[in-house]
């Protein structure tokens, strides 16, 4: 038989979303009746609004009629819709063409991997978002210390804890090659301010660093203060790439739309364009977005769609409020929330893993442990603002009788 591809092997025992609903599944196995509430994954629950669903349903009708059907469209994605994000969202300060348009933030965070070569050295928070690691790791990278050879691995842990404000000392990490940050931060609900930010342009301008920066979660940032996108800071379209998505603001996590931004100006050491490599990836490896999620996404970006953009965006945010000041009122720290629809709360003593099965066997709700999004996540636990209100004040209570 054919060999397993062995960096297959190096990954961790499994994904952390599918081990939560391994435990949730056998535990409800065993609790049939049990009321679950999610306050882990952070999958939206509220319905696409009715201006952007209604774009939907009219672009999927029309592909039954034979004005309105379409074919393959451009990989990149339509002109109109690279266009209006370019306007909309950047307020011109991009073009178009620095705009592709995929099937999503996390897919297109993997395909990213395929313009380093397999000697480029990656920095990433911890804790963070998993597929950064996991994808890196798929794609050859070792994470230890090697004593035969006497050489670390090609990935970098950037601590990011309450301790130094969830960002790292850039001057003590050895040089990278490309760094991967999320602001709004998943897991920690963390913001970088744009000091922060531009202290990690000018570390990558230094040594000449490409970023991966993601900002799926922009729209949650309340602080006017704080950047939505790294394109705000000086210098950065020389060495930054931003992936971003609509699955948590307009609600499309289900439909599967985002688009990643790679300036004219980020070019390899050789003087190749970035954009051109990304360019090549697409419409080798890709056949573009569906046609019916980006006329849903060109509803979403026209006035009325940007308004109910921001009702959905309130309407978690006031989820995450409220989780919050309740963690913070059963003396729990708590971080996150405030420009984030997640909550980090230290469990004190109680390690991740089993303050998960606490909190489900007991409350039965479902958090997220955050060990699985790396070590510095021990004794913390990820709570998502994504949910129903109503399920939300349930799980409240429950948490008051039960988290103490």
């Amino acid at each position: 038989m054919v060999k397993r591809n062995q960096d297959m092997a190096k990954l961790q025992a499994g994904y952390l979303f599918p081990e939560i609903n391994r435990r949730k599944k056998e535990f409800l196995e065993k609790n049939p009746d049990a009321k679950i509430i999610s306050l882990g994954i952070g999958n939206t629950t509220k319905p696409v609004t009715p201006h952007i669903d209604k774009a939907l349903s009219n672009a999927a009708a029309g592909l039954g009629t034979k004005k309105g059907y379409s074919g393959y469209g451009n990989e990149q994605g339509l002109t109109e819709l690279r266009e209006k994000i370019a306007f909309k969202i950047y307020n011109g300060t991009v073009s178009r063409d620095e705009i592709f348009v995929s099937d999503g933030a996390k897919p297109d965070i993997g395909r990213l991997q395929l313009l380093f070569g397999n000697d480029a050295v990656i920095a990433v928070q911890d804790p963070a978002y998993p597929v950064y690691i996991d994808s890196s790791v798929m794609y050859g990278k070792t994470e230890n210390y090697n004593e035969k050879t006497n050489t670390f691995g090609s990935i970098v842990y950037l601590p990011c804890t309450p301790e130094n404000n969830f960002f790292p000392d850039l001057s003590k990490i050895r040089k990278v090659d490309v760094i991967f940050f999320c602001s709004p931060n998943n897991p920690t609900g963390a913001v970088a301010t744009r000091e922060q930010l531009q202290q990690l342009v000018d570390y990558a301008r230094k040594n000449k660093s490409i970023i991966i920066f993601d900002a799926a979660y922009s729209e949650y940032i309340q602080d006017s203060n704080i950047p939505k996108s790294i394109y705000e800071i000086d210098g950065a379209k020389e060495v930054a790439i931003e992936v971003n998505s609509f699955s948590k603001s307009v609600g499309f996590a289900g439909v599967r739309l985002g688009w990643t931004v790679v300036p004219n100006e980020l070019k390899f050491d050789n003087g190749i364009q970035v954009r051109q490599d990304w360019d090549r990836v697409l419409t080798t490896l890709f056949n573009g977005a569906s046609n019916i999620s980006q006329k849903g996404a060109l509803a979403a970006l026209d006035n009325r769609g940007l308004k109910e953009m921001e009702e959905t965006v309130s309407y978690y945010m006031e989820n995450a409020k409220i989780i919050k000041a309740t963690l913070q009122e059963l003396g729990y720290e708590a971080y996150g929330g405030d420009n984030a629809p997640y909550i980090w709360a230290r469990m004190k003593t109680t390690k991740s893993w089993e303050a998960f099965d606490q909190l489900l066997q007991e409350a039965n709700i479902i958090t997220t442990p955050g060990i699985g999004f790396g070590q510095s996540g021990e004794y913390f636990l990820r709570f998502s603002a994504f949910g129903h209100s109503e399920d939300i004040k349930e799980a409240i209570q429950r948490l008051k009788v039960h988290l103490k």
